[in-house]
């Protein structure tokens, strides 16, 4: 929090203003409030809170920026620029913890945002060419990196030894499976980051949709395939949760139209990413990469199947079998 917090919160008509200690909020006449820096341009940020604002009126969950008392969003003061929002009062859960009405709430919720973020700005390049990263490439940075290992190895450079060399066993074994070079692919303003880390639940649902800094363009069906992948993993052998995968993907197409062959198509390039991805050392990493790859057929067939399927609500028998 900056040094002169108390003193910027002069520009907005609030009154009774008390910080929290050792955060950026502050607890005030209207309600708490959360004073955030940016290190975005001017015209990003405004851009930014336009968008927000535009999302909150729909009736999203997403918090717009409170306007000072001459209606500014952004303030400057050292250099520095920032903005007011509410602070929203929710807490995390694991997308392991949700239903599967849930999971199919929460895909229909980044629907809306897609279809809400395509009216709200200005048309974009409607296809991506989108490059895949190469087998050999790969090989090559696993290489250089068993060889920076040091030796003797202590118990996690042993680790990373073994998980490499698993790895490039996997590549060279899998290098005709690498999706097309460069893929014309559907583009749209995505949330860039679509988590349990960014989304917050009150007692009757989502309340808070956060982290609108990785705001960009990008393809659709990769924000969908990921914001799965990132919900629904267990983080160890078990890989993903396919039936709320498949609740999440049939929410979002009730809200935003994609096809099955787009969905496919992510999915099994986010997972060629991810074998390609030598560098991500992380046991749950290494995991989810052989979990996928030892099933991937049916594994993109429960992506590309959710979406083709008639959208419909999830059925009580599906709640009740694994909520």
């Amino acid at each position: 929090m900056p040094d002169n917090a108390v003193r910027l919160l002069r520009r907005w008509d609030l009154s009774e203003v008390e910080p929290v200690p050792e955060t950026a909020r502050f607890l005030t006449s209207a309600g708490p409030v959360v004073l955030r820096e940016t290190e975005r341009s001017r015209a990003e940020a405004l851009l930014l809170h336009r968008v927000q604002v535009a999302l909150a009126e729909a009736g999203l969950p997403v918090a717009a920026p409170l306007p000072t008392r001459d209606g500014r969003t952004l303030v400057s003061s050292d250099g520095r620029r920032y903005a007011l929002y509410p602070w929203i009062d929710g807490r995390q859960r694991s997308g392991l913890d949700l239903s599967i009405r849930q999971c199919h709430e929460l895909g229909a919720l980044l629907g809306r945002l897609h279809a809400e973020l395509d009216r709200a700005l200005p048309p974009v390049q409607q296809t991506f060419l989108v490059p895949a990263p190469r087998a050999a490439d790969a090989v090559a940075t696993a290489d250089l990196l068993m060889a920076s290992l040091p030796e003797p190895r202590d118990d996690f450079d042993a680790l990373a030894a073994r998980q490499l060399a698993e790895r490039r066993v996997m590549l060279l074994e899998l290098a005709d499976h690498r999706p097309p070079e460069a893929e014309a692919v559907t583009a749209g303003y995505v949330h860039g980051g679509f988590s349990a880390e960014r989304i917050r639940y009150g007692k009757v649902g989502v309340v808070g949709v956060l982290g609108w800094d990785r705001l960009r363009t990008a393809p659709l069906a990769g924000e969908l395939v990921r914001s799965a992948t990132m919900l629904f993993g267990y983080g160890d052998e078990r890989g993903l949760d396919l039936d709320r995968v498949a609740a999440f993907v049939r929410g979002h197409a009730t809200a935003f139209e994609l096809d099955a062959d787009q969905i496919r198509s992510a999915a099994h390039r986010l997972w060629w990413e991810l074998l390609c991805d030598v560098a991500e050392r992380s046991p749950g990493a290494a995991a989810l990469v052989r979990w996928w790859t030892a099933d991937l057929d049916h594994t993109l067939e429960v992506f590309a199947a959710a979406y083709a399927e008639t959208p419909r609500a999830a059925s009580e028998d599906e709640i009740l079998e694994v909520s």
